[in-house]
């Protein structure tokens, strides 16, 4: 996110779960990272692409995620790796889930 302009303030927690369920990010869309981004859950590696249309079309949803760490993914470029298909979904503090984005698929 720095890389692309965003001013990054980095909280390191030693409980994520809690952290996780305070901002209702349902079990199955968790992974390594959570962000805050004006008011909207960022989870794992979400291209900067997907914040930026989030924050102009500001969906009635709690946030983005893109679970595990997809190979490919912002962070998770491997020199000589394939990339791997991954979505972004986004969620609702429901814990509905709809799909986002969808990338090499």
């Amino acid at each position: 996110m720095e890389d692309n302009g965003y001013t990054v303030q980095v909280e390191n927690a030693d409980n994520l779960a809690a952290i996780k369920d305070q901002y209702h990010v349902p079990p199955s869309l968790q992974s390594c990272h959570t962000a805050i981004v004006d008011g909207y859950i960022i989870e794992g590696h979400v291209p900067v692409a997907d914040v930026e249309r989030l924050l102009t079309e500001r969906p009635d949803i709690a946030g983005l995620a893109v679970p595990g760490m997809p190979i490919g993914s912002p962070g998770m470029e491997v020199e000589g790796a394939a990339a791997q298909p991954y979505d972004v979904l986004a969620f609702d503090k429901s814990g509905n889930v709809s799909l986002f984005a969808s990338y090499g698929s």
